[in-house]
């Protein structure tokens, strides 16, 4: 049987640009979470998305859920969150206490429906925060939930874990929010095996973002705290490896656009859509996504179960969060008839987008759906 082809998986250099920081970690016993290269991957990031200050943490959850002590956010209040997006968008809600309101998508990015938003603030007045999520690496419609959230006095936090290298009218996406959260986990278009990164407008944030991830310590000769702290801050080895990442990022972010182009030739013609994107803005397609047409005869199911038969992974979309159990009580808000997030979810499939992949290997991909037609 042929090699299987995976979703997404890690990439290091061919250079070994990793092992080169990695070492010198090793050489100068910087084993812990703080040292050059965690300085130095900072200052890296914060050059290439090119706004803001940045704070390497150890997962973007971590990120997600400093944003919400920093935005004040308090037990009982409202966030405003993205409903079709993975779990960690909305979890960091549930650590403070919060209620989160799912907010619809909208057809055109499948992101945050800017309408529904609206009328989220009708029905159930000011949250403490929006979060809004670039789905896929797909850049959500910025320009007017920015100014919503602007007109209503209400902080926007950017969940822009998968939208790393991602554009919107020119901007990197992680800088448009008061803050913003990056994900650097093994699946993602760069990786530092695990870890995060918080993006903060004003550097007053991220320097108690730096505190809060390192046990709130006071600047004491004892150790002492006045507030909660937690051990979120990304370790030196792990900071190597993304130092060395962050120089094969461009090529990344140009080959998950190259199988996203391919997979667009190759299922021409086909009753299905790839994910769609606004003429202002350039997704990193960290993942390409295809959706069924409704009246195909196949399900996201039969997609899947070919490929896998083909030894080919694949995987669902996002189940939307006011679907999930979990958050089963929660307020949900659509402007459609019915749900577009429910829609996407019951006809999307995520392709493999590795960045390994040959052109060959999403052409064996693109085959195996055909044969489905």
């Amino acid at each position: 049987m042929a090699d299987r082809l995976l979703l997404a998986s890690p990439h290091m250099s061919d250079e070994g640009f990793e092992l080169e920081y990695i070492h010198d970690a090793f050489q100068k016993n910087w084993i812990a979470p703080l040292g050059e290269n965690v300085n130095e991957f900072e200052k890296s990031m914060q050059s290439f998305i090119g706004a803001g200050h940045t704070v390497a943490l150890s997962a973007g959850t971590a990120a997600l859920h400093l944003s919400m002590i920093l935005a004040g956010v308090q037990p009982g209040d409202k966030v405003f969150c993205q409903d079709l997006t993975f779990s960690a968008s909305a979890n960091p809600v549930a650590y403070v206490g919060a209620d989160p309101v799912f907010i619809d998508s909208e057809q055109d990015t499948w992101n945050m429906d800017p309408a529904a938003l609206e009328k989220a603030f009708e029905l159930y007045g000011l949250p403490k925060a929006v979060i809004v999520v670039h789905l896929y690496g797909n850049p959500a419609k910025l320009d007017e939930i920015t100014a919503i959230c602007r007109e209503h006095g209400v902080t926007l936090i950017e969940d822009a874990a998968e939208a790393l290298g991602s554009e919107y009218a020119g901007r990197k996406c992680g800088t448009f929010g008061k803050f913003g959260a990056l994900s650097f986990n093994g699946n993602k278009i760069i990786t530092t095996s695990g870890g995060g990164m918080l993006v903060c407008e004003d550097q007053a944030d991220a320097a108690h973002a730096l505190k809060l991830a390192t046990q709130a310590r006071e600047p004491f000769p004892w150790y002492q705290h006045e507030e909660i702290g937690y051990n979120y801050r990304m370790s030196n080895i792990c900071a190597g490896i993304g130092r060395g990442q962050v120089k094969v990022l461009p090529l990344r972010i140009q080959q998950k656009r190259a199988i996203f182009e391919r997979y667009v030739s190759k299922l021409s013609g086909l009753p299905l859509v790839m994910q769609p994107s606004l003429k202002c803005a350039a997704s990193n397609r960290w993942l390409s996504v295809l959706l069924l047409n409704k009246d195909c005869g196949k399900t996201p199911t039969d997609v899947l179960s070919a490929l896998n038969e083909a030894n080919i992974e694949g995987r669902h979309l996002w189940k939307p969060m006011h679907l999930q159990p979990v958050f089963a009580d929660a307020k949900y808000v659509t402007v459609a008839t019915d749900s577009v997030s429910d829609d996407l979810f019951s006809r999307g499939v995520c392709l493999p987008s590795d960045t390994k992949m040959r052109m060959e290997d999403v052409d064996r991909v693109c085959e195996v759906i055909r044969k489905l037609f």
